[in-house]
């Protein structure tokens, strides 16, 4: 029997609200990636060009915030659901800190994001640099509120 995980990064709680929700429709375990250093109201402010998500997310590629703690016990999954908020058209870079924390060779990684109007663009692209032997997958926008059966249907689509 395959296990799963939601692993998912949220600046404003948007996305942790839907991670919570198909973990627990999807009957996965759950980690948040934290950052390090928590963004501020300030660091998320996308019009400002020297805020820290801007530098981050315009940098050379290179960017990489430090994240509080390492997933530990990778290898007991078969199936890892990755969220975070678009940012950019991409994934924010603390994703891509948390995919070259690991080894996820063999392991297939579904992406799901909430967006205020943008689809996954390069994502999985991006993504799948940082974790060499793994199947990035691009899985589906999720805002709103998603109900516990449509998150059932989504997890179940990518079931090992």
């Amino acid at each position: 029997m395959s296990k799963s995980l939601v692993a998912y990064f949220s600046a404003s709680g948007v996305t942790a609200k839907v991670a919570k929700n198909l973990a627990e429709a999807a009957g996965a375990d759950i980690f948040e990636i934290k950052p390090q250093a928590p963004y501020t109201k300030a660091d998320l402010n996308w019009n400002d060009k020297n805020s820290r998500s801007s530098l981050e997310m315009r940098g050379d590629g290179n960017a990489r915030p430090a994240i509080a703690e390492k997933l530990e016990g990778v290898e007991k999954y078969d199936v890892i659901f990755l969220g975070f908020p678009i940012w950019w058209y991409v994934a924010p870079v603390i994703i891509n800190t948390f995919l070259e924390s690991c080894d996820f060779s063999g392991k297939k990684i579904v992406l799901f994001a909430t967006s205020g109007g943008s689809g996954f663009g390069k994502a999985v692209d991006g993504l799948a640099k940082s974790c060499p032997g793994a199947t990035v997958v691009e899985g589906k926008i999720l805002n709103g509120n998603p109900g516990k059966e449509e998150l059932a249907a989504f997890a179940k689509k990518f079931a090992v």
